[in-house]
């Protein structure tokens, strides 16, 4: 993402948008709700807003389908639930929670999580729904060139990203949710970092809550989220210098890009990234609240 690829006018319906889930969130919290609400509410707002890659705004696969994963994880007990590879379903991130809250396990994947969600009796969606005329365009490239693809693709007007959300509760429990439609003309059944507990989202009460946006291959493969705990937890580093070595370092020489957002037992927040921009939005224990997109 780079200064300029869309208009100003664009740039603030994801502000905007941004700042909707970030009220959300922080209703929950000044409510005296729990962190796994506060991080649920926030991202469902994300995930019914075509403007990003999950939910409603999700890519296209080889075979012209929307594929979407999901996890949650509640950093007290270290409870986890995710979803990959599912399609109809309005909030993946929800359903994730129901996996964490009812099913007994932590990832169900494919045609058995659509038989966990029908019995859930989550809201479906037709898939006319997921359709966006964007999305579509940048399938039909991805096609042409016969290549699979992170959602910002090369066209003139740019829609990002896998969205997420960290929180901190009153009660000092933390809480991590992310939700993605994946890569575009991604086949056979692709799954990215998103919705593995560890690699793309990570939730511990004595270290941190991690959601993961970037090259989904490369976090699964440095164990991003539950890099920066490690180093947090084993090596001492705060939590701002263990994003750093995680995001700034670690991930680009494994070749990979992207970023995170992550906050303390304490309340610390980082949200790091080695591109030239993420959008991102936080409001911290003081009230210091921001929605921004580049680094400066």
């Amino acid at each position: 993402m780079s200064r300029g690829q869309m208009s100003q006018e664009k740039e603030q319906l994801y502000k905007s948008k941004l700042k909707e889930a970030l009220s959300a969130g922080v209703s929950v919290l000044k409510s005296g709700g729990l962190a796994i609400d506060a991080v649920e509410f926030a991202v469902r707002i994300l995930e019914d807003s075509p403007l990003f890659n999950a939910g409603k705004g999700s890519v296209f696969t080889h075979e012209g389908k929307h594929e979407m994963d999901a996890c949650i994880m509640d950093g007290l007990g270290r409870k986890a639930g995710a979803v990959a590879g599912i399609y109809g379903v309005r909030n993946p991130i929800s359903l994730a929670r129901l996996v964490m809250e009812k099913s007994g396990h932590v990832i169900l994947c494919s045609q058995g999580a659509m038989e966990f969600a029908k019995k859930m009796d989550v809201v479906f969606e037709p898939e006319s729904y997921f359709y966006d005329e964007l999305r579509f365009k940048q399938w039909q490239q991805a096609l042409q060139e016969g290549i699979v693809q992170l959602d910002h693709s090369p066209l003139d007007e740019k829609k990002f990203g896998t969205v997420g959300a960290v929180a901190r509760d009153i009660q000092g429990n933390l809480a991590a949710a992310t939700s993605t439609g994946g890569m575009t003309n991604k086949q056979f059944g692709r799954v990215g970092d998103s919705p593995i507990p560890g690699a793309g989202n990570y939730a511990n009460n004595n270290t941190c809550a991690v959601s993961c946006t970037g090259s989904g291959e490369y976090f699964i493969r440095g164990v991003v989220a539950y890099d920066v705990s490690c180093l947090i937890e084993y090596k001492g580093l705060s939590l701002k210098e263990a994003c750093e070595e995680v995001i700034q370092k670690r991930v680009l020489n494994l070749g990979g890009d992207g970023g995170l957002i992550a906050v303390s037992p304490e309340g610390d927040l980082s949200l790091v990234f080695n591109t030239e921009g993420m959008y991102r939005a936080f409001h911290d224990a003081s009230g210091q609240e921001a929605v921004e997109i580049y680094k400066d």
